[in-house]
């Protein structure tokens, strides 16, 4: 290989551009040193300047020599690379073209494929299209036909009924369908139309005839005893699953449910809904029925209308606890007949109040199956409904569910009714404590309603004004009750036939306070009928008598900031006259008199009328306080009937002293009753000094007792007795008033004894309390005057006047009021 020249040029090139520069610059045009030798670089070195050949020149010459060697090494590098990259690219461009002429052999290949394989492609695809044509028109002609052989395929099954085979029924039914649509769309005067039209009506007709069969077959009476356990398991506390009511069995309900689908979607016919309403009213009213003869059966038969005990527990057996039955009723009863009779053998004085004779159990039987027959009824109606919703078309199920309960309301409503008609009558007949039969149905009807109101969601408004109508009929007639109980009270003969003869407690008083203590178990009851008539009843006897009702709603409730004044309210009936010149007793009778009678007893009590409209809460609820305060007015004035009538009737009797042990007993009695019950602080809730004031009366009466003493005790008071001097012999007229003191305390003392023997005080604690305070008077009266003159000489026989020791006297007093003494 040949070498540069000229070293100090290369040299000079070198440190001019560096050492990697000169190779390329060789490698690109041959400037400088090439491989044959040339000088053209050189002399381009040489006409670059004096300044680069003076650099050039101060560079050794072995260092020149040693780059010089190291880039031909690197030139022959470059070479060896450069001829590396020129047999690549000629492979290259062989294997290019190599490619390019077996693609274009392919794309020839394809071209001719296509070109024979697209004809014979639509050729198949028509043939195809022709194929399904022709199926499709076979499976047309075999669709049609069938239609022409529906009416003999399904003849026998239709004519046989859908009974045991509902599927396959309403399946054949299903067929019909379609051909009679078919014929009627496009051959509508074929003769097959008519006969498959005709099979169809005799196959919905037999469906009909089925739906009613199974509704008349598989539905039951619901049994007493699973009734029974329905109701009661509401007033169980712990957790207990619900009692299993099952109107139709599981799988017959399912056959009627696709019936009634079927009629309703294809038969175009609601006759079948009548059918279901008529056929479970049916079911409804007898089982309600069946429920209140279970009652009279049980009761009749072993005094529990409730399940019987059976030996083997049976599928109807009751697992629950039967309700809590209204023994209030019963009780109220048993104590009013047993007071009755007191009065009839004499312990008591009898009353015009008609006692009862012998009818308690069957009142009591009543009211608890009318009670339990309610609660049945919205129980059976809630599961009529749930029935209902699974077989009739939703937008008739309420007007269905309507005509379905309407004969067993009816029955409930009447039966009512007829309560209330007994009512009136025993009302009419002063047979009070028949009415108390109503006071329970009443409350629960009241607790009941919320439930009726949401059975009867969507019924008429007739339906739903049913029980309401029935709820203002038996407040009606209880506040009339209440009212005419209150009257008898106050205008209870003062006839001596009626009246006790040891002057015990009247029939009157144990009737009228039993009464009262009834109507503690009621006493929103009561209060809610008090409050539904007395205001209206007020505004028409007199309007002018009362203040504006929202004035008497502030001071019943309390109100601290009330304008109006007790006095105010009051002046009207306390008064001579109202505001139009009217007495209380005049044109407001009931409210003047009982406030009249009461007045010293439990103070100013009058009636608080009040428009229950007005109040805060809903126009058919009364709040709890308002009942209570109502109620407690209410008692009040009866008590002051009671006490007008005792007082009247103790003129009945010709002693005093009868005539205070007689209102010391009934005061008494009254005033123990009310503190035994809850009374006494019912009453106090507007009367606060009652029984203070009944004490005081009390305490009245037995002072006049004692003053019946007085004329035996005034024989032997020293205020009487003349002074006689010690050691003086008596005069004649001395002697003898002496004698006279002494025999008219013996017979005084005698005479009292006797007459009071008979008499009666109840009271054990009062009896003894009254012996005791009369027997140390008497003894301390007389020991002081046997003390003082029974060693005087006045006679010539004492025993016959001093015939009683002071420990005598005593013991005569202790047998008062003991007929067995």
């Amino acid at each position: 290989m040949a070498t540069c020249p000229d070293p100090l040029s290369s040299s000079a090139c070198h440190s001019q551009y560096g050492t990697t520069s000169a190779p390329l610059g060789g490698a690109k045009g041959g400037s400088g040193c090439g491989r044959d030798g040339s000088r053209e670089g050189t002399q381009r070195d040489k006409a670059q300047g004096g300044g680069s050949r003076w650099a050039e020149a101060m560079i050794p010459p072995q260092e020149a020599s040693a780059r010089r060697r190291e880039i031909e090494d690197k030139l022959k590098q470059e070479e060896e690379t450069l001829s590396f990259i020129r047999d690549s690219l000629e492979k290259s461009d062989q294997l290019t073209k190599n490619m390019v002429s077996i693609l274009s052999s392919f794309e020839s290949r394809l071209m001719k494929l296509e070109n024979s394989i697209i004809p014979v492609h639509k050729q198949t695809e028509n043939l195809q299209r022709l194929q399904e044509n022709v199926e499709k028109t076979l499976s047309c002609l075999d669709h049609v036909i069938s239609y022409y052989h529906v009416a003999s395929d399904t003849e026998k099954i239709i004519r046989e009924g859908p009974t045991g085979r509902l599927e396959e029924y309403l399946g054949s039914m299903a067929k019909i369908q379609k051909a009679v649509e078919y014929f009627q769309d496009n051959s509508p005067d074929s003769p097959e139309l008519n006969k498959v039209k005709l099979l169809f009506e005799r196959g919905k007709e037999s469906l009909e005839s089925e739906f009613r069969s199974l509704m008349t077959r598989h539905s039951k009476v619901v049994s007493p005893v699973l009734i029974l356990d329905l109701i009661s398991g509401e007033d169980e506390l712990e957790v207990q699953e619900e009692v299993p009511l099952e109107h139709l069995p599981e799988g017959v309900l399912q056959d009627v449910i696709r019936i009634s689908r079927w009629l309703v979607e294809y038969g175009r016919n609601q006759d079948f809904m009548n059918v279901y309403y008529q056929i479970r009213s049916s079911q409804l009213d007898r089982s309600i029925k069946g429920l209140k003869e279970h009652f009279r059966k049980s009761s009749s038969s072993s005094g529990v209308p409730y399940s019987p005990a059976i030996p083997n527990k049976r599928k109807d057996t009751p697992t629950k606890k039967p309700l809590k039955r209204p023994g209030t009723i019963r009780k109220a009863q048993n104590l009013l007949k047993q007071y009755s009779q007191h009065g009839l053998d004499g312990k008591k004085g009898g009353s015009n109040l008609i006692p009862l004779e012998g009818r308690d159990d069957t009142l009591d039987v009543e009211t608890d199956a009318y009670i339990h027959c309610v609660s049945a009824f919205v129980k059976l109606a809630q599961s009529e409904y749930q029935l209902l919703m699974d077989v009739i078309p939703e937008h008739h199920q309420k007007k269905t569910f309507d005509s379905l309960i309407q004969d067993a309301l009816d029955g409930l409503m009447l039966e009512g009714e007829n309560i209330v008609s007994a009512a009136r009558k025993a009302i009419i007949r002063h047979d009070f404590s028949a009415v108390l039969t109503v006071f329970p149905i009443l409350r629960h009807l009241k607790q009941t309603k919320p439930e009726f109101d949401q059975v009867l969601q969507g019924t008429a408004a007739s339906t739903k004004n049913k029980l309401p109508g029935l709820i203002t009929s038996m407040e009606t007639v209880g506040a009339k009750a209440l009212e005419d109980f209150a009257d008898n009270i106050k205008n209870d003969p003062d006839k001596e036939y009626n009246m006790p003869k040891d002057g015990t407690v009247h029939e009157l008083t144990s009737n009228a306070i039993l009464f009262l203590q009834q109507l503690l178990d009621f006493q929103e009851t009561a209060g809610a009928m008090l409050a539904s008539q007395e205001w209206h009843s007020l505004v028409r006897r007199c309007p002018a008598c009362l203040a504006p009702p929202s004035a008497f709603l502030h001071l019943l409730l309390g109100s601290p900031v009330l304008p109006i004044s007790l006095t105010q309210l009051t002046v009207p009936w306390a008064g001579a006259s109202g505001p139009a010149g009217c007495l209380p007793t005049d044109c407001c009778p009931g409210i003047g008199a009982g406030e009249v009678g009461m007045e010293g007893v439990l103070g100013d009590t009058y009636n608080i009328p009040l428009d229950p409209r007005e109040t805060s809460s809903s126009a058919t609820s009364y709040s709890s306080e308002f009942s209570k305060r109502l109620l407690s007015t209410y008692i009040c004035k009866v008590l002051g009937n009671l006490q007008l009538n005792l007082l009247s009737k103790s003129k009945v009797y010709e002693d005093p002293a009868l005539s205070a042990i007689f209102l010391h007993n009934n005061y008494n009695y009254i005033l123990k009753a009310l503190e035994k019950s809850e009374l006494i602080q019912l009453v106090a809730v507007t009367q606060k000094t009652a029984e203070r004031s009944y004490r005081e009366h009390i305490e009245q009466q037995i002072q006049t007792y004692q003053r019946s003493w007085l004329k035996v005790t005034d024989y032997i008071s020293e205020k009487n007795l003349p002074v006689f001097q010690p050691g003086v012999k008596l005069r004649d007229k001395e002697r003898q008033m002496i004698k006279e003191r002494f025999k008219g305390f013996n017979d005084g003392l005698e005479e009292l004894c006797k007459i009071q023997k008979a008499w009666a005080i109840p009271d054990m604690e009062q009896r003894d309390k009254i012996r005791q305070a009369q027997k140390n008077i008497v003894r301390e009266t007389y020991g002081a005057f046997l003390h003082r003159y029974g060693s005087v000489p006045f006679t010539k026989n004492p025993e016959k006047y001093i015939k009683y020791r002071v420990e005598q006297v005593g013991d005569m007093i202790d047998r008062l009021f003991d007929t067995s003494a």
